[in-house]
């Protein structure tokens, strides 16, 4: 996995998974699977549920557990859904207090069977926002164990 990039309101992540970029794209869309995979291995965070309706317009909720207990929330609305190149959506988390709703692009390049993965969260316009979401290098880690698994 390449270091995190981050600007001042943005952060970046890219990650090679062995896979085609139509099966790591499925992996990142399809609700039955990401609340198998964005589930931290550290038992920090558990996604229970999540709802989409993948299409530019549509919105998506995704649900589950901190490693206390209560829950969490995160919501948004795609904006591009080009399978399997590319995924743009809205973030808007409840964990945070002050969030803005801030956008998600994802990058799916194929080359020799192996899929990049760019990941681009812009719109984190404050310090607390950028800290809050300086997880995405685990959350593709296990995005690649998971379609590796497969």
């Amino acid at each position: 996995m390449n270091p995190t990039s981050i600007s001042a309101d943005t952060i970046v992540e890219e990650i090679t998974i062995d896979a085609p970029a139509a099966r790591v794209f499925d992996a990142f869309i399809t609700p039955s699977e990401r609340v198998i995979w964005w589930t931290a291995p550290d038992g920090r965070f558990r996604t229970t549920h999540m709802d989409s309706d993948l299409r530019p317009g549509g919105k998506w909720e995704m649900r589950g557990t901190r490693q206390d207990g209560s829950p969490f929330t995160v919501i948004g609305e795609y904006r591009a859904v080009e399978r399997p190149t590319l995924l743009v959506f809205t973030w808007l988390p409840d964990w945070q207090g002050d969030a803005i709703e801030s956008l998600v692009r994802v990058e799916f390049t194929e080359a020799g069977g192996a899929t990049r993965v760019r990941l681009t969260h812009s719109g984190l316009t404050s310090e607390r926002s950028r800290t809050s979401h300086r997880g995405w290098p685990q959350i593709l880690a296990q995005l690649k164990a998971y379609v590796d698994a497969r």
